[in-house]
Formats: structure tokens, sequence, C-alpha cells
């Protein structure tokens, strides 16, 4: 069997290409597989599941050496488990940067595409088949997701056609739908302040310094500034406990004004904010406006 997952704090598209991958793979080709998550699912992925009447996979824990498996919407080693080169790797599916440091035993298929979600990369792959009702909505979701109603500057037109086809073969209203998904997500009320930073987060080293990069995205960040004290206690004791984490830097993205509001705690995050994104932090938090992408506007301009 195939076990197929995506990264470590499992996002609406890691969860869902992983579920759409182990249906094609089950149902168009002769292969056994299974979807799997790698950690807690947030509350528009839970949305999403429910919406289209689809159970929730699996957790993951560990892999072996006896175990082959298809990783997606990821190839960074870090955001997997420590021995993910132990496993046989017989394919990867990705639309983020190539990180290096995968190694697989035998030559496996890669497909790496630049566009603003997984599900689409699978959608090409895919070709000419009937998608039941569920899979199309569960790739439309991780389209909306992914580029927040086409909001990212990672969304390309490949993508807004794709969904547009997906939603004209639901009847959906897209906007409708999306508001549902957003309303979904910006519900943080379940979760502890630790379990804030690790929803959306990945490892990311700059020069020497390690960093988690988390991202809250959310119609009302107003809910996740009231909660910042615990969130920066919470921060401060990932660094203590995290032995590969230097350094956290929280963002909360404002959806509909498009900004992104980042937590400043302390002089050597307020340094990078200040160096990164070519503002003067005066304050315990700095609005960067017109920011929304971790992937294309985040991670690609942190300076130490």
């Amino acid at each position: 069997m195939i076990k197929v997952f995506g990264h470590q704090s499992p996002d609406t598209d890691a969860t869902g290409s992983a579920i759409i991958w182990a249906w094609y793979l089950n149902e168009h080709t002769t292969n056994d597989a299974e979807a799997f998550v790698l950690g807690e699912l947030n509350k528009e992925t839970q949305f999403v599941l429910s919406r289209w009447d689809i159970p929730t996979p699996r957790l993951l824990e560990s892999v072996a050496a006896a175990d082959t498996v298809t990783i997606v919407d990821t190839n960074n080693p870090q955001e997997l488990f420590d021995n993910i080169n132990e496993a046989t790797i017989v394919e990867i599916i990705d639309h983020h940067k190539l990180v290096g440091g995968i190694e697989t035993a035998s030559p496996a298929t890669i497909t790496m595409r630049p566009l603003a979600s997984t599900a689409s990369v699978m959608y090409r792959l895919i070709g000419d088949v009937t998608l039941p009702d569920w899979v199309a909505g569960l790739m439309l979701s991780c389209i909306l997701s992914d580029t927040l109603e086409f909001r990212s500057p990672t969304t390309t037109p490949e993508d807004k056609d794709i969904a547009e086809k997906l939603a004209a073969q639901l009847g959906l209203d897209m906007s409708a739908y999306a508001a549902e998904l957003f309303a979904a997500k910006s519900d943080i009320s379940d979760f502890t302040d630790s379990g804030l930073i690790k929803l959306d987060s990945k490892k990311y080293e700059v020069g020497d310094i390690n960093f988690r990069v988390s991202v809250i995205e959310t119609t009302d960040p107003q809910t996740v500034l009231d909660r910042q004290a615990g969130i920066v206690a919470a921060i401060e004791d990932v660094i203590t406990t995290e032995s590969d984490v230097d350094e956290v830097l929280f963002f909360a993205v404002d959806i509909l004004n498009e900004a992104a509001i980042v937590f400043t705690y302390n002089d050597r995050v307020k340094q990078v904010i200040e160096k990164s994104f070519n503002v003067t932090v005066e304050g315990d938090t700095e609005i960067l406006p017109g920011v929304v992408s971790r992937k294309k506007q985040i991670l690609p301009n942190l300076k130490v």
C-alpha cells in the first residue's frame, strides 16, 4: 500500500491533496493507496471535509523502511519525519520551490509546477477523468484556500481557470463558498496559544538563524490580537523547548484587508522585520500592507 501524505501542520491543500491522490491511485491505477495526515486539522479543513462528507484521514505518526510513500504539497524534509529518507518514496507532487534534502533509493516520479496549490497540479495530472462532486469540491476548496480566493500573489490564470471549471461543475458561487471557508478558518477558539503557533507553521533557515514562521489567516484579526500576550508567552516556550528553533515569526494575515500583522515581541524580531520589509518598528506589532503570502512574500524576503 502507498501511504499518501503532506506536510506537518497540515492545511487544506496538504490534506485535500493527499485524499485526492489516494482516490486517483485507487480508482484509476492498479495501486492500493491511503491518505494520511501528519497533525491536527484546522477548522477550515474540518469544515471542508464535513461539507463534502469526506472521512478524516488517519493520523500517521511515523514511517519505517518498509513503507512506500507519496509526498504531496511539500518537498522539504524539515516538514516531514526525521527518517523520511528511510521510506521508499515513489512520488512527490508539489507547488513549492525545490528545497533539497530528500533522497530516494530509486528513481521517483516528481511533479513540481508553479501553481498556487497542489490540487491545481493534480487537476492537470489527472487529465480527462470525470471527477466525482466530492473530489471537485475538495479541489476547489484547496485552490480557494491557498489563493485566499485569488488575493494571493501566488495565484495564476491557470488556478483561476481550474477553479471556475470546478465551480461550474458543482453549481457553486465561488465567493459565497470562499466566505464559508474563511469563516471556518477564522475560528481559533478551540486552539491553545501553543496550538496557534503550530497550526500553520513552517521551519525556515536564514543565515545562521532557524525560524519557525507561523501564519494565521483570518477575516477577524482582532481575535488573534486579543490573545497576543498568551501567544508571545507560548512562543518563548517554543524557543526554549525546540532545539531546532531559534526564533518564531508570527503573522496574522487579514484576508479582507490584504495585510499581515506581525508580532514584534523582542529586539531580534524587530530587526528582522525592519530589514526584511523596509519598515520602522515602534511597537509590539507591525502592519505589513499587501503581504498575504508566506511562500511568495514572507519567506523570500527574510533577512537577518
